[in-house]
């Protein structure tokens, strides 16, 4: 399996920018793709997840009202738009993958980031104010 992620960078304060994830090497709907960050001296925090098989896509309430995953364009690709950026969205931003159980596996990650399996190499995401 390999997850590879693309689409950190530098932004200003309130912009925008759009992490993709491409996995290999599983069977899409067998898994839950989540987004987790860690920003220095800090511990790994789960923003997102989803799920294809059901479409289940769960946020951490520090983030749901500013990130967001767009409709699944078929592929083995999972993207995080992150709008209205803040200084402390600065952060290195990983996706994983885990098996998915039931309907609510995704959920159970969010909170639960050590149950993942596999994990990108991870993007960096700087947010200046």
């Amino acid at each position: 399996v390999q997850l590879v992620e693309s689409g950190g960078g530098l932004v200003q304060a309130g912009g925008s920018l759009r992490l993709s994830c491409t996995a290999s090497g599983l069977t899409f709907d067998d898994y839950v793709i989540g987004w987790v960050r860690q920003a220095p001296g800090k511990e790994r925090e789960g923003m997102a997840s989803y799920s294809r098989n059901g479409g289940n896509i769960y946020y951490a309430e520090s983030v749901e009202a500013r990130f967001t995953i767009p409709s699944d364009d078929g592929k083995n690709t999972v993207y995080l738009q992150m709008n209205n950026l803040k200084p402390e969205d600065t952060a290195d931003y990983f996706c994983a993958d885990g098996r998915r159980f039931t309907a609510y596996s995704g959920r159970v990650y969010i909170s639960n980031t050590e149950q993942y399996t596999y994990w990108g190499q991870g993007t960096q995401v700087t947010v200046s104010s």
